[in-house]
């Protein structure tokens, strides 16, 4: 059999799998091809529509930021200007779409940040979304680039329809100028004294008018160019954003992966340990009970170690189920309702439960939901000298919202070395908040609020 011999390589030492490299197309093809290319009149498009876009947003964003500062003094000029910024954010969606439609320039839309409940919180939110004045600012240095981009190729555009179409609006209507000695010329353009009142002249600015046609794409180019920049720097996600944003997805798969861990270490200890501690003071059983037939003088001191060791296996099954129980509540596998109305029911004061979500939130946050509301709820029945307590959980705009309320005597705070100082930052390591609201003679409201899924 004759195996076919591969084709050797264009050079020596040159790999056949290697792909060839495209070549560059020359200059002049590339100067002339450019009025006719798919390019140039996206680049068209890109600054005709843009151009309509960005007048209408400078007039908008003008308008309210105006009566902004009129309707300051009524404080619906706050609320409006809040309003501004949320609006520029929204509107940044349609440039960055025009700009992946006809520029190719795709860019991703910026993260918004859950916000607090509230007139607040929204206040909040909007003031302090830096993407949201990143779009202002754009619509601020954008509109001039962008508008002057398509008055330019209008401009460019009439100018050179003009010159190349000369000679045959020159030749019919035959225009007339005179010049600075009294000399009637048949012109219908000049530069200075230079008058194009002959054929070869007026081809000579025919020819103009189409190398000009040939320069328009590079002007328009130009002008996209520096609004691909704006739309890529104020449009886009930060790198502090998206830095931020990698440093929240790994700290909820760390926090998940801690939640998952302590769930396997609660399982172990249950099924391995703690079954092994309840088989020891089974035995520990039958061995006393096998001791009660044997001769007192021989059974008094094995009856003695074996109650001592039966206390032991009992204390520590006692420890290691509230040890369990402190890692991961069992009750959790069936959803933060049940788990919480097995805390009320358990509470030292009579408690009210009221729970309403639609979603159930991710592991770690009902970890976290759980333990606030057994603290609190133990400080109300170690400190508060309250009659009867309420735990309220609603989930709304992404956020858990568990509201402990109590009718103590009050007087509660956030001590540096107390227990809801070590609650608050347990909250905090989800970005979540603690407000604790405890006049004097009470009401105690405790309220956290945490993301629906860790972060």
């Amino acid at each position: 059999m004759v195996t076919p011999l591969a084709p050797a390589p264009a050079h020596p030492g040159a790999d056949p799998a290697a792909a060839p490299r495209p070549t560059r197309p020359p200059l002049w093809r590339t100067v002339l091809h450019a009025p006719f290319s798919a390019r140039a009149w996206r680049d068209y498009a890109y600054l005709l529509v843009g151009s309509i876009m960005a007048a209408f947003a400078f007039g908008t964003l003008a308008t309210l930021l105006w009566l902004s500062i009129i309707l300051t003094t009524v404080v619906v000029g706050i609320l409006l200007f809040a309003l501004t910024v949320r609006a520029a954010r929204v509107y940044a969606a349609a440039p960055r779409g025009l700009a992946g439609a006809l520029l190719d320039e795709h860019v991703a839309t910026p993260r918004r940040r859950p916000r607090r409940p509230g007139l607040l919180g929204w206040l909040g939110s909007n003031f302090g979304d830096l993407d949201g004045w990143r779009s202002i600012a754009f619509i601020i240095v954008s509109t001039p680039v962008t508008i002057a981009g398509a008055y330019s190729l209008v401009i460019l555009w009439a100018t050179s329809a003009t010159m190349v179409t000369y000679p045959i609006w020159w030749s019919v209507y035959d225009p007339e100028n005179v010049d600075s000695a009294g000399v009637v010329r048949q012109s219908g353009l000049q530069i200075g004294e230079f008058y194009f009142d002959t054929w070869p002249r007026a081809f000579a600015v025919s020819a103009a008018g189409v190398a000009l046609l040939f320069a328009i794409p590079w002007v328009a180019r130009g002008f996209t160019t520096v609004d691909r920049l704006l739309v890529r720097g104020l449009l886009g996600p930060t790198r502090t954003s998206d830095r931020v944003d990698d440093l929240e997805v790994t700290r909820a798969q760390a926090v998940d992966q801690s939640a998952a861990t302590l769930r396997r270490i609660e399982r172990d200890l249950h099924d391995g340990t703690q079954a092994r501690l309840v088989a020891l003071a089974m035995h520990l059983d039958m061995a006393r009970d096998q001791l009660d037939n044997s001769p007192p003088e021989e059974s008094a001191r094995a009856r003695e170690l074996l109650e001592r060791a039966h206390r032991d296996a009992i204390d520590a099954i006692a420890e290691l189920r509230e040890v369990t129980r402190s890692i991961h509540p069992p009750a959790l596998d069936r959803g933060l309702g049940d788990a919480l109305a097995t805390l009320a029911a358990r509470s030292g004061v009579p408690t009210d439960l009221e729970v309403r979500i639609a979603s159930r939130p991710s592991p770690a946050i009902e970890t976290i939901a759980y333990y606030c509301a057994a603290e609190l709820l133990t400080n109300v029945a170690k400190h508060a000298g309250a009659t009867r307590a309420t735990v309220a959980v609603t989930a709304q705009d992404g956020v858990l919202r568990v509201q402990v309320t109590d009718d103590g005597r009050g007087g509660a705070h956030l001590a540096e070395e107390g227990g809801l100082a070590g609650l608050a930052e347990r909250v905090g390591t989800v970005d979540g908040h603690l407000a604790l609201s405890s006049p004097a003679g009470g009401p105690t409201v405790a309220v956290v609020e945490l993301p629906l899924t860790a972060r």
